[in-house]
């Protein structure tokens, strides 16, 4: 994985650093990315996606008749922001809160920043090679996995031909995973019972 940039804008407390081993894991469980560039105007884009991280590469497609791909710059730097899941946490859930009341609200959440330079590829070969990958690693577990063979070639032909390819090359990751770890034991086990109270599953949303 190639090393965080020096100049990160990603803020991330030592403490909330994800570790190594479990980036391309999340980046792979989510399975999206919000891709960010700058047109030639100096205006920013973004737009929600589908991607793959394979190698040093990020790839994924968008609609045609979204003007994003249009004002892509190919060879310019963009970021791809990569999401987990996140909740507001109650001060009234941690047991500090009847020790001495010195509490306040947060946020936990999960995030990978993926920054490095971008290109569109409107080739239907690579689209539809692109496709097939995503298709096989979203189906690939269930019983019965679909595959973009399963569906006649000139559908699919018909089907790729409104999307775009796009691809990072990934030259630094940041990933923050703050997720209470500066609370202590008791702390954490009552925000995991404040979420479960909550309807919220604590799974992934606190510190274990």
């Amino acid at each position: 994985m190639p090393p965080s940039a020096p100049d990160a804008s990603l803020y991330v407390p030592r403490h909330n650093v994800m570790d190594v081993d479990h980036v391309r894991p999340f980046v792979a469980a989510v399975g999206t990315a919000q891709l960010v560039t700058v047109g030639a105007d100096g205006a920013p884009d973004a737009t929600f996606l589908p991607v793959l991280w394979e190698g040093d590469r990020l790839v994924g497609h968008v609609a045609r008749a979204n003007g994003h791909w249009r004002r892509i710059v190919d060879g310019s730097p963009a970021l791809a922001v990569v999401t987990g899941p996140d909740t507001y946490v109650s001060p009234s859930w941690y047991a500090t809160k009847a020790e001495h009341g010195r509490v306040v609200p947060t946020w936990n959440y999960s995030v990978v920043h993926l920054r490095g330079l971008v290109a569109v590829h409107d080739d239907p070969e690579w689209v539809r090679a692109m496709v097939t990958r995503l298709t096989d690693r979203h189906e690939g577990d269930r019983a019965e996995p679909w595959a973009v063979t399963d569906a006649p070639a000139d559908y699919v032909g018909k089907n790729l031909r409104p999307i775009v390819g796009v691809e990072l090359v990934v030259e630094s990751v940041e990933a923050k995973a703050k997720l209470s770890q500066n609370r202590s034991d008791e702390d954490r086990a009552g925000v995991a019972r404040g979420l479960a109270a909550d309807g919220r599953d604590p799974s992934g949303l606190v510190a274990p």
